[in-house]
């Protein structure tokens, strides 16, 4: 059973990425990976640039337990890329960050994907409550 793209106003963060002649493959398009990585992007540039992770000194980490994509259309090199995100499931330590990926200004996603974080104490990578102020930042991208 194949997936639907998601429409950007599914999502309730954006960001924008430019894309890098390193990108593409020998295929012409931006491999796979990549998208991996956009989603890391977009992930911790919202929660850095609303102070609720410095990865540096935050007493919790977020580590992936869990990644998920789908491709509808390719992207490559010099495309613009947003990375839409919501959060699908906020749990005591877990999250599910649910991310699309649009072209230019494309309305409807060429990939889309998930990842779930398990926060962990930064020293004993035992899981921890997620801190008061990065639950209150991830309700306010919470869809659902």
């Amino acid at each position: 059973m194949r997936a639907e793209a998601n429409k950007r106003s599914d999502y309730r963060h954006f960001h924008a990425i430019t894309t890098r002649w390193m990108d593409n493959d020998a295929y012409g398009h931006v491999n796979n990976v990549v998208y991996y990585s956009w989603f890391d992007t977009v992930v911790n540039q919202f929660l850095i640039a609303n102070e609720a992770l410095d990865i540096e000194r935050s007493r919790v980490i977020g580590l992936v337990i869990e990644t998920q994509c789908n491709y509808f259309a390719s992207v490559t090199f010099p495309d613009r890329v947003t990375a839409g995100l919501r959060v699908t499931k906020l749990g005591n330590s877990s999250v599910r960050y649910e991310v699309g990926i649009f072209r230019n200004d494309e309305e409807t996603a060429s990939a889309q994907g998930h990842f779930v974080h398990v926060y962990v104490d930064r020293v004993t990578r035992r899981p921890s409550a997620i801190p008061e102020r990065m639950r209150s930042l991830l309700q306010t991208i919470t869809v659902g």
